[in-house]
């Protein structure tokens, strides 16, 4: 988990020292406030110009590149969050693997959070609910 105010930069090291899907957000209260997937990470670094013409990433020369993360520097979680995503999904800890799935499909999260009432039990990942699912 990571705070909203966290800087983004870190957030990125965390999902890719970690190998995560992505991260569950929360607020100054320790509250659940969103979820920011690392595919969204990926996407805010990449120029929109690149986005829009994947060809000329062919083009951007290595020291292009290396800056490629500068576009994290001084940006804080809340401000690459998709709008999507805002919403947190959750699941009841009592759910089960394809009402969790259902959900993960529906907010296309690579997470949901699992709560008992008003409590945060923690997170499901899209990687744990495959483990589970292809060895039952």
């Amino acid at each position: 988990m990571i705070d909203l105010d966290s800087d983004a930069m870190d957030a990125a090291r965390l999902l890719a020292e970690h190998r995560l899907p992505g991260i569950l957000v929360t607020g100054a209260d320790g509250s659940p406030q969103a979820v920011l997937p690392a595919s969204q990470v990926v996407l805010f670094i990449v120029p929109k110009y690149v986005q829009d013409d994947p060809s000329l990433a062919g083009v951007l020369d290595e020291t292009m590149c290396g800056q490629v993360a500068n576009r994290l520097r001084g940006k804080k979680v809340r401000d690459v969050i998709p709008e999507r995503l805002n919403h947190i999904p959750a699941a009841n800890a009592d759910d089960n693997m394809v009402e969790v799935a259902a959900l993960m499909a529906k907010y296309k999260s690579p997470l949901v959070a699992v709560r008992d009432g008003d409590t945060l039990l923690g997170v499901i990942t899209s990687s744990r609910l495959l483990e589970v699912a292809l060895n039952n």
